[in-house]
C-alpha cells in the first residue's frame, strides 16, 4: 500500500493543481456528511417518511453553513473547466462531449439499480409514500449534475461573464418573487443564475491564477449573508428544511448566493495552504482517490444511508439516531456515531460502482502506469 501510495504522488503531473482538488474533495465530504447529518428516515408502523432536525432544532442552522459546499464545488467546475478548455486541442463538441460522459456514465447505473428497486418494492406490497420518500432521496441529487452540465457547456461564455451579473439576476428574481408578489415559477430562472455566480468565478480564476480577494469574498459575502437573514426574512438554514415557507437552496435564494460567495473566499484563503499540504504523498493519495470518484460517492452516499437503515430495521427495533425522529441532542449524538457505518455502506457501493465513472482501459500494465497519472486536471 505504502508503495501505491508513492507511485499516486510521483506519477501525478508536475503542473496538476493539487490545491484546487482538495476543494474538491473537501466540497464533495461536505455535501455526504451535510445529508448524512440533517437527513433522518423515522420508522414508524412499518413505514419510512422523511424528516430533518433543523425542522425541531432550528439552532442547528450553523451545520449547514460548514457541509453545503456546493458553491465551493461549481467554483472549481468553472476554474478546472476554463483551464481545462483553455489547453485542450479538441474541438468543442470533442471537449464537452469527454466531460458530460464521465458526468452521466454513473447516473445511468444509480437510476438502473433505483428503478429496480422501487419495482420491486411495490411489486412486494409496499405503500407508494415510502417508495417515494427513498427514490426522492436517492434521485433529487441530480438536478445538480443537470445544472452542472448546463453549466459545463457554457464554459466559454462563462469565462467572458462578469458574476456580477448572474448575481444581480438572482437579486432582481427575488426582489421579484419575494417583495412584490410574482410568480413562485420565477424561481426557476435562480437555480442556473444562482449556481452560475461561483462557476463563473471560477472561469475567471482561471486566468487569474494570482488572486487576492479571497478575504473580501468572505468578509462581504458573509455580512450581506448576515443582513440577509437578520433583516431580509431569510432562513438561517442554508439547505431546506421541511415545512418551511421559504428554501435558500431550492431554488437558490440571493442568500444562498452571498454566502456561497463567502465560502469561495475562504476557499481561496486556504488554496495555499493546502497546496501545500497536499505536497505530502499519503495526504494527496487520499485526495487523489475521492477525485477519481467524486461523482460515484455523491450519487450513491443516499442510497449507503438508506441501505444501513433498512438493514437495521431487522433487529425488529428502533434504533436511536437511525429510525427515530430526530428531535433531540441525544438523536444527534446517535446519528454521529452511525457515521463510521454509513462510510463503510458508502465504500461498499464505490468498490461495486466505481468503474462506471472510469470505465476500465487497456492498461499496459507497467508498474509506473496508473491511472491517476493518466487523468486530466
Amino acid at each position: 500500500m505504502r508503495d501505491l501510495l508513492l507511485r499516486v504522488h510521483t506519477t501525478t503531473p508536475a503542473d496538476r493543481d493539487r490545491g484546487v482538488d482538495g476543494l474538491r474533495a473537501l466540497a464533495i465530504l461536505g455535501v455526504v456528511l451535510g445529508h448524512w447529518l440533517v437527513t433522518a428516515l423515522v420508522a414508524d408502523s412499518g413505514t419510512m417518511s422523511g424528516a430533518s432536525p433543523l425542522r425541531d432544532m432550528p439552532y442547528l442552522a450553523p451545520v449547514s453553513w460548514v457541509f453545503q459546499t456546493l458553491a465551493v464545488f461549481f467554483l472549481v467546475g468553472g476554474l478546472v473547466a476554463a483551464r481545462s478548455r483553455g489547453s485542450t486541442p479538441m474541438t468543442y463538441r470533442e471537449w464537452l462531449g469527454g466531460r458530460l460522459a464521465r458526468l452521466f456514465r454513473p447516473v445511468a447505473a444509480v437510476v438502473a439499480v433505483w428503478t429496480v428497486v422501487a419495482v420491486t418494492m411495490l411489486a412486494a406490497g409496499t405503500g407508494l409514500e415510502p417508495v417515494r420518500t427513498l427514490a426522492r432521496l436517492v434521485w433529487s441529487p441530480l438536478w445538480f449534475l443537470l445544472v452542472f452540465a448546463a453549466l459545463t457547456a457554457a464554459t466559454p461564455l462563462a469565462a467572458r461573464l462578469h458574476p456580477a451579473w448572474p448575481l444581480t439576476t438572482v437579486a432582481l428574481i427575488d426582489l421579484l418573487r419575494y417583495g412584490l408578489g410574482g410568480p413562485a415559477w420565477l424561481g426557476s430562472v435562480n437555480v442556473l443564475a444562482g449556481w452560475l455566480v461561483p462557476y463563473c468565478l471560477g472561469t475567471n480564476l482561471a486566468g487569474n491564477p494570482g488572486v487576492t480577494y479571497g478575504g473580501r469574498l468572505l468578509v462581504g459575502g458573509g455580512v450581506v449573508t448576515v443582513a440577509l437573514v437578520f433583516w431580509g426574512g431569510y432562513p438561517a438554514a442554508m439547505v431546506g428544511v421541511p415545512g418551511a415557507v421559504i428554501s435558500n437552496l431550492d431554488p437558490p435564494t440571493l442568500a444562498a448566493v452571498t454566502f456561497g460567495l463567502a465560502q469561495c473566499g475562504a476557499a481561496l484563503l486556504v488554496l495555499g495552504p493546502l497546496r501545500r499540504a497536499l505536497a505530502r504523498p499519503f495526504a494527496w493519495a487520499a485526495v487523489a482517490l475521492v477525485n477519481l470518484s467524486a461523482i460515484t460517492i455523491f450519487l450513491w452516499h443516499q442510497t449507503a444511508m438508506i441501505a444501513v437503515t433498512t438493514l437495521g430495521l431487522l433487529t425488529g427495533h428502533s434504533l436511536p439516531g437511525l429510525h427515530t425522529a430526530p428531535g433531540s441532542p441525544a438523536w444527534v449524538l446517535a446519528r454521529l456515531a452511525w457515521l463510521p457505518v454509513f462510510g463503510v455502506a458508502l465504500a461498499v457501493c464505490w468498490a461495486a460502482f466505481r468503474g462506471y465513472e472510469r470505465p476500465r482501459r487497456k492498461w499496459d500494465h507497467r508498474p509506473d502506469r496508473i491511472p491517476y497519472g493518466e487523468s486530466r486536471p
